[in-house]
């Protein structure tokens, strides 16, 4: 994976494991244990890692969303908040689940990679730390399209819904059918990954009335800062990201 350019290398076993253990990635440990990753890339050299320092990656993991300072931490580390021209300073926690047709569905921490076979939905939503009871707008987006070298398609919307409300244990649920249906990522052959991002706002009064987006609209070229702007959604108060790379 070479999602940043870098000028200095770093292990080729520590970007092999964090790429396919499916749970992290060299942004998330790097964030987690204080490594400074601002000059490296993910290709092979000669750096060895201590069975210690693997062991500290495992502790590492264990730790991922469990406050909003790690996630909004992430999202700066992926440069999400310029590249949206949103303000990121997250409330609570969004958790976002895909379901996998023969294993154990998949909650995914931000900035963690997945294959694309893992990512056909639709996600169910969670809202942890909370205290409103909504409604609320779910947004996901790619600002990476078709390539994060040249997003000349960004942003494509991946889904768009409002009207969600939570049960008592944070499960989000829509009561009426959303403006964009959930969109399997499908990065184009050839590309690095893309980064895609889910962000929960605060329902305004009106919101069922706006007609900047309807079901007829296209997703490509989206903004979800000018859309946020239009209807007066505010500052997203939650939100996470995966990174989806074309399938083999």
């Amino acid at each position: 994976m070479s999602f940043f350019p870098r000028t200095k290398p770093i292990n080729s076993f520590f970007s092999h494991f964090c790429e396919h253990a499916h749970v992290f990635n060299p942004i998330q440990v790097s964030l987690l244990l204080n490594i400074d990753l601002s000059s490296y890339s993910l290709v092979p050299s000669t750096m060895r890692l201590s069975v210690g320092f693997l062991s500290l990656i495992a502790l590492a993991v264990t730790a991922q969303d469990t406050n909003v300072r790690t996630v909004k931490r992430t999202f700066d580390a992926a440069n999400i908040p310029t590249d949206l021209s949103i303000t990121f300073d997250p409330t609570a926690l969004l958790e976002v689940t895909f379901p996998e047709p023969n294993a154990r569905p998949i909650t995914i921490h931000a900035g963690q990679q997945l294959p694309r076979d893992s990512t056909a939905g639709p996600p169910t939503f969670n809202l942890r730390g909370s205290n409103s009871r909504g409604p609320f707008v779910v947004a996901a987006v790619d600002p990476d399209a078709p390539t994060p070298q040249e997003p000349t398609s960004a942003q494509i919307r991946h889904f768009l819904g409002g009207n969600f409300t939570p049960n008592g244990s944070g499960l989000l649920s829509n009561s009426t059918p959303a403006l964009s249906e959930f969109r399997q990522p499908t990065p184009p052959a050839g590309s690095d990954a893309h980064r895609y991002i889910f962000l929960v706002f605060e329902q305004p009064d009106g919101f069922n009335d706006q007609t900047v987006v309807t079901p007829a609209t296209p997703v490509q070229n989206f903004d979800i800062s000018a859309f946020a702007g239009a209807v007066g959604l505010g500052n997203p108060i939650a939100g996470t990201f995966m990174l989806v790379a074309p399938a083999a």
